[in-house]
């Protein structure tokens, strides 16, 4: 047991500790917003990579609660240390294993580095001995950077746009108050490029797959699906058109290379989801701006991550049909690539200054949501309080026995 008094000593978007309570309670409310399930048919199996944030952490929850899933998920957290909470996926996956078995659902977490060989032997050993074969792999990972496990060799990524130099609008806080900044970066060289894609694009999904091939793990009819975004042409200089569009062009030509390897016996895709505030957005240059001004035109029709899970696993569970794009990419952004959406978008773009923000921008919702990542600024938590730091990683049930 570790009562602290916890802050949450931020620097900009950068939080060093997270809240524990925060963090369950921002779990309790994706549990909360996913569809309880229909029928009582057995769940699939599925290993799901970066099952503690994001787009992962949503499609976990929803293929836990509506959809009665099965397996592993695998996330790289930090524990506690004297200095410093956990990391606030620690703590998600905490909540997430209690909100799991209280559902009654078969399913554990793994701590470790996926792109590692050790963590694929563990995760296939511990897939083999409880369910034999899986029918589903979510990957999700964003990551600074990547050792490649068969050469050593240590990648980096980097956020840079390609061919020329970028320069944009940004948004900054200075004392708390919303106002914009100007960024400029300079274009990544062949060697940055070249290392993002190791890094960030579909290297490591498809040793993931060639390793459960090769262990017998693929049941008839897997289906294996790589979250990616595709965002708007306000941001594609630093996006799709930089090094993380080199990136995940490259996870895209890799699910066309994973579909023709199964041979008809299974199916892989990309799925190019909305806009949303994580972990690895908020390190992406403008992106920040972008969101805000799109929380404010959209409102009501916002997608959160929870939305966008649910209609995923509503497509691959066969309750509705695949929204495929003419790349065979499964499409989530419809809501925030709707042409009157990007036309407001756009328009408050060009015109917002630091005078106009509080018009064109959800700022202070923006904020808001930057903190709850890691467990701050969730309505309904006692920050005064002291909180229990300890929480334990979740323990399998073969580990139990």
């Amino acid at each position: 047991m570790s009562l602290r008094e916890i802050k949450p000593g931020n620097r900009g978007y950068l939080y060093v500790n997270s809240h524990p309570t925060g963090c369950a309670a921002v779990v309790d409310r994706m549990w909360q917003q996913t569809p309880e399930p229909a029928g009582d048919r057995p769940g699939p199996v599925a290993l799901v990579i970066g099952s503690s944030a994001g787009y992962g952490l949503a499609a976990t929850l929803v293929g836990l609660r509506a959809h009665r899933m099965r397996g592993l998920g695998i996330a790289f957290e930090s524990a506690e240390t004297e200095r410093r909470t956990a990391g606030a996926g620690w703590y998600r996956t905490a909540r997430t294993a209690e909100l799991a078995a209280g559902a009654g659902a078969d399913f554990t977490f793994l701590n470790g580095d996926a792109f590692s060989d050790g963590v694929k032997d563990e995760a296939a050993e511990q897939l083999a001995a409880r369910f034999g074969k899986i029918d589903l792999l979510i990957y999700s990972i964003a990551a600074p950077r990547r050792t490649d496990p068969l050469t050593g060799e240590v990648h980096r990524s980097v956020i840079k746009p390609l061919g020329a130099d970028y320069r944009a609008k940004t948004l900054v806080f200075e004392d708390g108050v919303p106002q914009t900044g100007e960024l400029h970066l300079q274009a990544a060289d062949e060697a940055e490029r070249d290392a993002t894609v190791q890094v960030m694009g579909g290297a490591d999904w498809q040793l993931w797959i060639d390793f459960l091939q090769s262990r017998g793990l693929l049941a008839d009819g897997f289906q294996t699906v790589a979250l990616s975004y595709v965002g708007s042409d306000i941001t594609a200089p630093i996006y799709r058109a930089g090094t993380i569009g080199a990136a995940k062009q490259h996870l895209e030509d890799t699910a066309r290379a994973i579909s023709t390897q199964l041979k008809g016996t299974g199916h892989a895709h990309t799925v190019v989801a909305g806009a949303a505030v994580t972990q690895a957005s908020t390190a992406i240059p403008s992106i920040a701006l972008y969101t805000s001004i799109l929380h404010r035109v959209t409102g009501d029709g916002w997608q959160t991550t929870v939305d966008q899970a649910t209609a995923l696993w509503n497509q691959l569970a066969g309750d509705t049909a695949l929204d495929l794009d003419d790349q065979d990419r499964i499409r989530l952004d419809g809501w925030e690539m709707h042409p009157e959406v990007q036309a407001a978008v756009r328009a408050a773009w060009d015109r917002i200054d630091s005078d106009t923000m509080a018009a064109d921008a959800d700022t202070s919702w923006f904020r808001d949501q930057v903190g709850r990542l890691y467990g701050w600024d969730v309505p309904g938590v006692d920050y005064e309080r002291e909180a229990e730091t300890t929480v334990a990683w979740p323990v399998s049930p073969s580990s139990e026995a």
